[in-house]
């Protein structure tokens, strides 16, 4: 039950917050706003201000939630003055409308991560090796503590992140390059290859190295972590981005919301902190793919204005409403895949 209402809690804050930053921009610039709703499907409360047209409704499925605006879709409501449709706004007035969605949770993750460092220390990002295991396969190679990652397998490393995430995603058993400053600022290129491990059944590489957390002092060390916690996770992003697309990764080990409820359950036992954590990440996601430029996200109605603003007039509404409608079926059933993948995960678990 717990884990049902932490579940239930982070996806509410971060879909709040996604909407608010739409609402609350066209708000400010004048457009007519139908309905601002947490959840989806059937209507369970609803409440309409004399002073505000806006419907403020919370629905029966806990999970997304909408901003409804005059103008947004083709229509015919003669009941809204033509200046408070929002395809009579500038397009920059739109832009903004469509950006803040994800820009507040972008916003929202940066103040997250700076209460984490301020209540339970700000973690040294730099990727350094803190502890090696005895006998495994770094120690053996010569790595040292001390030795600071540069690159792995050509890719640039700047975050301890980012060398969790590269030897999560470059490991298959085959040998890893790495290259790395000596303590005596020497730089030195390795290869190394993982041993292959299996407990209970799971299969795993092991190099042998472990990033202990340490912890930087200093009135302005929680804004520093924030900050570079940020770009690391926005770093992961584009990194996943570009294994789906190029095949390192495949779309069966995407999560859902049964996944995400899953792993809440998980974190739940590690404490406040791994908590607020993950509402980060789920705040930079959530932002972060909406921002992608495909049918049915902001991202593919801001390219719409990007396009709008190139040719010098508006799309043809009609074309642009199909093209969104049919981005919203393809996503309906990229997420009743992702849902049976979490349910087999999870009956196999």
């Amino acid at each position: 039950m717990i884990t049902l209402i932490l579940f239930v809690l982070i996806l509410g804050i971060i879909v709040l917050v996604h909407e608010f930053g739409h609402f609350i921009f066209a708000k400010m610039f004048g457009v007519y706003v139908y309905e601002f709703s947490i959840g989806m499907g059937p209507k369970i409360w609803g409440k309409k201000s004399k002073k505000d047209e806006t419907e403020y409704c919370i629905r029966a499925i806990p999970i997304g939630g909408f901003v409804q605006l005059a103008g947004e879709e083709v229509d015919d409501d003669k009941s809204v003055p033509k200046e408070k449709k929002m395809y009579n706004k500038p397009v920059w007035q739109r832009f903004l409308i469509m950006f803040f969605g994800a820009g507040n949770n972008f916003i929202l993750a940066f103040l997250v991560l700076l209460l984490c460092g301020i209540f339970f220390g700000s973690p040294i990002m730099d990727p350094v090796v803190n502890k090696l295991t005895e006998g495994y396969p770094m120690e053996l190679a010569g790595l040292e503590e001390g030795d600071k990652f540069l690159k792995i397998n050509g890719s640039s490393i700047s975050t301890v992140d980012d060398v969790k995430l590269y030897l999560a995603v470059e490991t298959d058993g085959e040998p890893v390059t790495f290259k790395v400053k000596k303590a005596n600022g020497e730089v030195k290129d390795y290869t190394v290859t993982p041993i292959k491990e299996e407990v209970d059944g799971v299969t795993s590489y092991k190099f042998g190295i472990e990033f202990t957390r340490q912890n930087e002092k200093g009135i302005l060390a929680p804004i520093k972590y924030a900050f570079t916690k940020i770009g690391a996770l926005f770093k992961q992003m584009f990194i996943t981005l570009k294994l789906l697309f190029t095949g390192g990764v495949g779309v069966d080990s995407l999560s859902g919301p049964v996944g995400i409820y899953s792993i809440v359950g998980q974190t739940r036992s590690a404490g406040v902190e791994s908590i607020l954590q993950l509402l980060a990440l789920l705040c930079i996601n959530v932002g972060f793919i909406n921002l992608l430029p495909f049918p049915a996200f902001d991202g593919g109605r801001i390219l719409f204005l990007v396009i709008e603003k190139i040719k010098g007039s508006p799309v043809n509404p009609k074309i642009e409403n199909i093209f969104h409608s049919i981005g919203f079926i393809l996503l309906l059933l990229l997420l009743l895949f992702i849902t049976f993948n979490d349910i087999v995960r999870l009956v196999i678990k």
